[in-house]
């Protein structure tokens, strides 16, 4: 029988540090600003914390984050671990958190990631630095390889299976950016048409440059606790419904394929979980490192059919206020991203729609999400459900 943490965990308090250029804080000193942004809203102190588990960083020298941050925030705690999964880490942080809290081995986890990326290090050392960790050390990085380069080619690929248009891509930033400028903590907001997203900077064709997520100064920070103990916390703790992975390789020479990735199967272990389907969310916040990646998601989540997340785009259906409301705070395309820290603001922006404080970019009658998060190049997937009621 398969083990279920449904309605067994809840989070209780979200945080997100100052976003965009923050050059007078480290790594550290973003994820302890988001930390302690998490904890006043939870209305905790650090000694409530039992439980500290984080990701991985590429500006900070430290070999043991996790335990470095407990010392950097004076948590002692029983339970503590570093976590690297790419993109993917923060929604398989949150699975690990609940099944921890579910088997007694902590009470009250703190989830926290953060890069100083914008500041940190240079443009160049970040997409080489990125190049190397991704890339096999063999067959890909010594011939110049990238991580545009390897979603370029899924994009490609996707064009030439589906027919999806260059405009269709392109209505993927633009919406992004409509919902980020109503993210008070956006690092852009500046509005863009079609015409601004064909017209910039060829990056690797298909993608230009704002087909392309930031690179950000970011944390994000949330606490989960047992369903019991989060009624007594929180006004509205929203609940744990569904978690579902699926890692299918690790480099893209070894991708099966080029346009079908774990995300079915993360997103179907999720949907079991909860006992729910893509007809019950109210709002989805996708991985979206490069525009393609949405539209992907969209189809192997069960949100359209395969070929037609482009169309969906270019509808309008993914716009705050109509059929799914998708990355309502702006995605990684323009609200911000620096290493995990994007999918966490994902994670922390379905949890500010469920407890409706999304200011003018609520979603109506929002009481349930989907969060997806993707590591390496769509190598590693986790999909969660959340709800605003146990379910």
């Amino acid at each position: 029988m398969e083990f279920s943490l449904r309605n067994r965990t809840a989070i209780v308090g979200i945080g997100e540090s100052d976003i965009g250029k923050v050059p007078h804080l480290s790594g550290l000193g973003l994820t302890a600003q988001a930390a302690k942004r998490a904890l006043d809203d939870a209305g905790l102190a650090v000694s409530d914390i039992d439980g500290l588990l984080t990701a991985y960083s590429l500006t900070e020298p430290f070999f043991m984050l996790g335990t470095v941050l407990c010392e950097y925030l004076g948590l002692k705690p029983r339970f503590c671990s570093s976590l690297v999964a790419g993109g993917a880490t923060p929604a398989i942080l949150l699975g690990h958190a609940a099944a921890a809290i579910a088997a007694g081995q902590a009470s009250c986890v703190l989830v926290c990631t953060g890069e100083n990326r914008a500041t940190g290090m240079s443009r160049d050392t970040a997409v080489s630095s990125l190049a190397a960790a991704v890339g096999h050390p063999y067959f890909e990085y010594p011939y110049g390889n990238s991580i545009p380069g390897c979603y370029a080619m899924i994009a490609r690929r996707y064009m030439h299976e589906y027919g999806i248009t260059r405009e269709q891509l392109a209505h993927v930033p633009v919406v992004t950016r409509q919902h980020a400028a109503m993210h008070p903590n956006s690092h852009m907001k500046a509005p863009i048409t079609i015409e601004d997203v064909i017209a910039s900077k060829p990056i690797a064709s298909p993608l230009n440059l704002l087909d392309c997520c930031l690179i950000s100064d970011a944390a994000g920070a949330f606490i989960v606790t047992s369903a019991d103990r989060a009624r007594h916390i929180a006004d509205r703790p929203v609940y744990l419904l569904g978690v579902g992975e699926c890692h299918t390789h690790e480099y893209i020479v070894c991708a099966e394929t080029l346009v079908h990735f774990g995300v079915m199967e993360s997103g179907q272990g999720a949907y079991r979980m909860a006992g729910l389907g893509p007809d019950d969310m109210d709002l989805a916040q996708l991985y979206d490192c490069f525009s393609i990646v949405p539209i992907l998601e969209l189809e192997e989540l069960g949100f359209c059919a395969p070929g037609e997340g482009g169309s969906f785009y270019a509808a309008g259906h993914a716009a705050i206020g109509a059929r799914l409301p998708v990355n309502t705070h702006g995605g990684m395309l323009s609200h911000a991203h620096a290493g995990a820290t994007g999918g966490m603001l994902g994670i922390i922006e379905a949890v500010a729609q469920l407890i409706g404080e999304c200011g003018e970019r609520q979603v109506r009658d929002a009481h349930t999400a989907l969060v997806h998060n993707e590591g390496g190049v769509l190598s590693s997937n986790c999909t969660v459900i959340l709800a605003d009621q146990p379910r």
